[in-house]
């Protein structure tokens, strides 16, 4: 099995149109506030580098190349 295809906690690209889950959303609040990785994997419980894989997740659910477009993106869908 990929990990691509692994849990429903992370969308894919056809369902932008959606509300984020809970995870997304309390990252993408974490993210406009200002947090480092570090900060927002301590908040979440998680690893760094598992901040970083969610953040690259949405960046490609959201059609994002940057953290910065990643809010924009976020913004325009509502999810911030």
């Amino acid at each position: 099995m990929s990990w691509s295809l692994a849990g429903p906690r992370w969308r894919s690209r056809d369902d932008v149109g959606t509300s984020p889950t809970d995870d997304a959303r309390h990252l993408l609040t974490y993210l406009s506030g200002g947090l480092t990785d570090e900060s927002i994997a301590r908040e979440l419980g998680v690893s760094e580098r598992t901040v970083g894989r969610r953040i690259a997740r949405l960046q490609e659910v959201l059609g994002a190349q940057t953290r910065f477009q990643l809010g924009v993106q976020a913004s325009r869908h509502g999810w911030l």
